[in-house]
């Protein structure tokens, strides 16, 4: 589940960015380039049903973002978040840190799926990674680049569903409780759009991994199995 959020982290920290970029330019360009962007880095298809930006304001808005899922998985998609609206500090915006004064992250649904002793997240995770390499030159680049500090994060009524192979595409749900997480970057002075992920991420692993645990999972759907078996052989007279 960190890799679910840290791709949130990362897709709303690219958001900032685009938003920087494309000023005062049409909606379309803003989702053309998320969309783009966010294909190349995950190497999935992603999509955005529509985007609304107010750049005197400083305010953004993302709907029906989607992410899909990697070859060999099941699950239609891993990632889909009903909303993600940003609030940023206009005066920072040609400034090097750029102060987000919020980002709030509405209905996520994650689709956590294993699938040959992998996950689609780690498969998502190791092609962020290797879109953006961490080298020397990169880490000088994302030095000089622009950076992040974000005054609250909140992820809201988010929901889980978690299948693996052993399911035949079938999902179990888990809600989570709501998150907050306030001064990101702050003590660095700023950070880029990809640590913002990663901290995000790490913040949230030790909950998040607790929600799921496919061991446990396997066990239990092993053990209504049987008894489902034993319920049918009890019907049949065996």
């Amino acid at each position: 589940m960190k890799k679910g959020l840290i791709l949130l982290g990362v897709i709303s920290g690219g958001l900032v960015i685009v938003f920087f970029w494309v000023g005062n330019n049409l909606d379309g360009l803003v989702k053309n380039a998320i969309e783009t962007y966010g294909s190349q880095m995950t190497g999935t298809k992603v999509r955005v049903d529509s985007v609304s930006i107010r750049p005197t304001k400083g305010v953004g808005i993302v709907r029906g973002l989607v992410v899909g899922n990697p070859p060999g998985f099941r699950t239609p998609y891993a990632l889909r978040v009903g909303e993600i609206f940003l609030s940023l500090d206009v005066g920072s915006v040609a400034r090097r840190v750029i102060r987000i004064r919020d980002i709030s992250v509405s209905s996520p649904d994650l689709l956590y799926e294993k699938a040959n002793g992998t996950t689609n997240f780690d498969v998502l995770e190791r092609r962020i990674a290797q879109h953006a390499p961490s080298s020397s030159g990169h880490a000088t680049k994302q030095e000089n680049g622009k950076k992040l500090i974000v005054g609250r994060l909140v992820i809201r009524n988010a929901k889980v569903r978690v299948s693996a192979s052993f399911m035949k595409g079938r999902t179990i749900s888990l809600g989570l409780p709501d998150i907050v997480l306030r001064n990101i970057g702050q003590s660095e002075g700023g950070v880029p759009p990809g640590e913002l992920g990663r901290k995000v991420g790490d913040a949230l692993k030790q909950k998040l991994e607790r929600t799921v645990d496919f061991g446990a999972l396997a066990r239990s759907m092993g053990d209504s199995l049987n008894k489902a078996t034993n319920a049918m052989k009890g019907f049949f007279g065996q």
